[in-house]
């Protein structure tokens, strides 16, 4: 199997990597030039332009930022998959709205290319540690092909049902995470407030039953003010506008996430973008 990656992000980087490591025929694009690590794979073929990246790929993994990137790259008479076989796989591993996904879905059949949903649940570190959690819409056969190297990459393949079905399973999971990083930010400000000591909050609350488990790692960020980027806080404020859009397709009010997707996007607006998802608690922090 010849297999493309396209998107060399903080995830898309990883992926590939772990692609790599285990030797398979790969090729990597980004659209703005970057550095790669072989890991010594002969196999491996750094290009500079998607026509290249996919003409040969029996497999096309794509982890890109929006809905649009994702447009942009694929679609069209200069997209790849103008360039693909026909019979290829593309795996879009990308965080988008379902609807989007029926749409990239429809465009691939247009060109007779197969095509599946493959968001994750997972960062930057289990990126790293090829423990990312696939979800996956779309053709079970399909899916059998692919599996060999999604197990590369993580180490949970979820079928979540028929296309769109990832995506739509990957809404609610960053909903939560969302939320459930406010929350925790909120009840360790108002401790504060109540004069409970920082670090024993930061020390005891992740291990509550009522606290989400990943909310320990992000207090040992806290207490250290380090908000290196595992998630950028501003592709989680585009997954709430996403699964706001998503909402209102399906007639669905969303009290609560709307609330957050507004206060992620002021943390945004504030200059925290490109800085982890837990800066979230330093916006607050800065506002009480």
């Amino acid at each position: 199997m010849k297999i493309a990656f396209i998107g060399l992000g903080i995830m898309g980087s990883n992926m590939a990597s772990n692609l790599a490591k285990n030797n398979v025929n790969l090729t990597v694009y980004n659209r703005t030039p970057k550095d790669f690590e072989t890991f010594g794979n002969s196999n491996i073929t750094i290009v500079d332009s998607i026509k290249n990246a996919v003409k040969d790929a029996d497999i096309v993994f794509s982890m890109l930022s929006t809905p649009q990137v994702v447009e942009d790259v694929f679609f069209g008479d200069e997209g790849a998959l103008n360039s693909m076989k026909k019979n290829a796989i593309w795996a879009d591993c990308t965080t988008v709205n379902p609807s989007f996904s029926s749409i990239a879905f429809r465009e691939a059949e247009k060109y007779a290319i197969r095509f599946l949903d493959t968001p994750v649940s997972g960062s930057k570190i289990p990126a790293e540690n090829a423990e990312l959690i696939f979800l996956v819409g779309g053709e079970e056969k399909t899916l059998n092909e692919i599996q060999p190297y999604l197990n590369m990459m993580g180490n949970k393949v979820l079928h979540i049902g028929d296309i769109g079905k990832g995506a739509s399973f990957k809404m609610l999971v960053n909903m939560m995470l969302a939320q459930s990083m406010l929350v925790f930010s909120e009840a360790i400000l108002l401790g504060e407030k109540m004069g409970i000591s920082k670090d024993f909050l930061l020390d005891t609350v992740p291990n509550l039953i009522v606290s989400a488990p990943f909310t320990k790692s992000k207090a040992q960020a806290i207490k250290n003010d380090n908000y290196e980027v595992q998630f950028p806080l501003e592709w989680m404020h585009k997954d709430l506008h996403l699964a706001a859009l998503t909402a209102y397709e399906h007639n669905q009010p969303l009290y609560l996430a709307n609330l957050a997707k507004e206060l992620y996007a002021s943390a945004n607006q504030n200059g925290m973008g490109r800085d982890d998802m837990s800066a979230i608690y330093k916006f607050l922090e800065l506002k009480k």
